[in-house]
């Protein structure tokens, strides 16, 4: 009994679970206050929306379970952006080989920090804070700072801004990311492996795990789905220009500790991150609906991350607390 009720007490308090109330409690809020916010429409533009962000957060996902960062997604978002513009209308290249060139560089890009965190030893924060400024800077040289790419065929911009069976056309995108992350992490040795490289990278190399290829595969695959992110970005916006994807690492290094993955690495979940993504975009969204100011999005995001962390954190402060509180009738004893 005693066992069961640990196990319910535990669930409850799992960062998961507390962001899941606090979510369905932010969306009956905004609904009350604010028109049309629990609309269909209005659903989907939450998932529009938040699709590049959810893609960053995904790739993240695998990456901070490692152990490490990126914080480079969001200016290789802005690149591959402006590098997607440009083999379109200054290479002439069809919709489609773009694309899949645009994808190709990115994993060359997430190639490059694997290279850098594997083969050179050097620390992943230090490597991606060099490569975050490196590929904003390509971008913003690219373009000289007011090239913008724009008059994207309507075929093309339907994949951001168009419907497939009732839903947004990004959506199966990201569904399909989202499913294989899923099982990326929670099916495959791979997921497994990436928890032991969080807890102890030592440990991890001396059970026969190759760490340096796993590191190096999961910075590949983040290079990529940023790729992606930026070509569903451009679609929804109908352009590209050297900004794209600014401040977007933030947003999804927060979904993903939002969502109970640990910023130390060893533990986390697909599930949470979803979570956190879907937390955020609704925050943001509602409060356009509740006519409060966005500048307040970044500060209540903060407030969400405390709060949810202060939920999960609760059962471990409860019983600290009792603990001290035992010790001191103890001590009162005893003298």
């Amino acid at each position: 009994m005693n066992v069961q009720r640990h196990g319910i007490k535990a669930f409850l308090f799992r960062q998961e679970t507390v962001l899941g109330v606090v979510l369905v409690l932010e969306w009956f809020y905004f609904d009350a206050v604010g028109r049309n916010f629990g609309t269909y429409d209005n659903t989907c533009d939450i998932l529009r929306h938040s699709s590049e962000i959810g893609l960053l957060a995904l790739a993240l996902t695998p990456i901070i379970l490692t152990g490490g960062i990126d914080l480079s997604v969001g200016s290789l978002l802005g690149l591959c952006a402006i590098l997607f513009g440009k083999l379109w209308r200054d290479a002439h290249l069809p919709i489609p080989l773009a694309m899949g060139c645009t994808l190709g560089l990115g994993a060359l890009a997430g190639g490059l920090n694997a290279a850098l965190i594997t083969r050179l030893r050097l620390p992943p924060l230090i490597v991606t804070l060099g490569t975050y400024s490196l590929f904003r800077g390509l971008a913003e040289a690219i373009t000289r700072g007011v090239d913008t790419f724009t008059n994207f065929p309507a075929s093309f911009l339907a994949l951001g801004q168009g419907r497939w069976l009732g839903v947004p056309a990004q959506a199966p995108v990201f569904l399909a990311v989202a499913l294989g992350y899923w099982w990326l992490v929670h099916r495959s040795t791979f997921g497994r492996s990436f928890r032991a490289i969080g807890y102890s990278p030592e440990g991890a190399r001396y059970a026969g795990i190759p760490v340096h290829r796993r590191l190096a595969l999961v910075y590949v695959l983040a290079g990529v789905v940023s790729a992606l992110a930026a070509i569903l970005y451009t679609a929804r916006l109908g352009q590209a220009k050297a900004d794209a994807g600014t401040g977007y690492e933030l947003f999804a290094i927060t979904a993903v500790v939002l969502g109970g993955t640990s910023i130390f690495g060893g533990a986390g979940s697909v599930y949470g991150t979803l979570l956190g993504v879907t937390a955020i975009g609704a925050l943001d969204n509602g409060l356009v609906h509740a006519l409060q100011p966005g500048e307040m999005a970044g500060m209540l995001t903060g407030v969400l991350l405390i709060v949810v962390l202060a939920g999960s954190a609760a059962p471990k402060i409860i019983s600290t607390l009792r603990a001290r509180k035992a010790a001191t009738r103890i001590a009162g004893h005893s003298s």
